[in-house]
């Protein structure tokens, strides 16, 4: 696999080899070892599944103070995925960076804790997996507007479908005393 780490610290974008021949395709979409080497921390306590129509949006998500690593992927359809870096004191806060995952590039985020995380589908319908750090907390969830002007994430939409929770979030700058604070990524691999 290729791993290319981004310029929020601790995210990564994972690129699967992907074995073909006449039968179909294999790939490998989680291996500890491999992953922990890559930099990718565990353990992994909890898989979520969503399957959600073309121009919905979920985001920004994410837990504070259980914060949650996300390594996420599509295993059917297409999304524009975005992880925001809302941690305070981090070299990167405010700094966002998108992505095509889809079931046809294969492609793989990894999103660390105390990052937010959305994505909005660009296909007829989308099936979304992904693995998480620590469990659901409802009292700890927390996110920030999908479309926080301070922020400018481009996103491939102009009037996604929402939900209450979502179109309820306030902006980044609103947000200071429900931040998770930076803590440097430690180095993972062996």
């Amino acid at each position: 696999m290729r791993v290319t780490p981004l310029d929020i610290p601790g995210a990564l974008v994972i690129d699967p080899d992907v074995f073909r021949d006449p039968r179909g395709v294999f790939l490998e979409t989680y291996h500890q070892r491999r992953y922990e080497d890559a930099g990718i921390p565990g353990p992994f306590v909890q898989d979520n599944y969503s399957w959600s129509v073309r121009g919905t949006l979920r985001g920004l998500h994410f837990q504070e103070p259980h914060a949650q690593g996300k390594l996420v992927m599509v295993v059917e359809g297409a999304v524009y995925d975005v992880v925001v870096d809302v941690r305070k004191g981090s070299p990167s806060f405010g700094a966002w960076y998108g992505t095509e995952l889809s079931a046809e590039n294969r492609r793989q985020l990894y999103i660390p804790p105390g990052c937010a995380h959305g994505f909005c589908v660009t296909s007829e319908g989308a099936a979304f997996l992904y693995k998480c750090t620590d469990f659901y907390s409802p009292k700890d969830e927390r996110g920030i507007r999908w479309n926080d002007p301070a922020l400018g994430i481009a996103w491939p939409i102009e009037k996604p479908i929402l939900s209450a929770k979502d179109q309820a979030y306030r902006t980044l700058a609103e947000m200071d005393n429900d931040l998770p604070s930076y803590q440097p990524v430690q180095s993972w691999g062996r």
